[in-house]
């Protein structure tokens, strides 16, 4: 009787692993989607800072944020670019 409950647990152990990573993987890209739009935020807030003096603004709003975020410097660079060509 003894090796059933040393089996079941083994099978239980194995099942809450599973779980447990399957549902930690998305979590995981939550956290750095997360992380990444405020780093874009961060960003796109240090752009308006220093540039602002001279009349220069790019809006902050979710889609300028992903962008930032998850693109950094480049994405930051292709916002400026766009704002200039588009905006003035």
């Amino acid at each position: 009787m003894e090796w059933k409950l040393i089996l079941v647990a083994l099978v239980g152990l194995f099942g809450f692993y599973f779980v447990g990573s399957v549902l930690f993987r998305p979590l995981r890209f939550l956290i750095r989607l997360s992380a990444w739009a405020l780093l874009g935020m961060a960003l796109l807030v240090l752009i308006n800072a220093l540039f602002g003096q001279f009349g220069f603004h790019i809006a902050i709003n979710p889609a300028t944020i992903l962008t930032a975020g998850l693109l950094q410097l480049p994405g930051v660079v292709l916002l400026v670019l766009l704002n200039c060509f588009f905006v003035a």
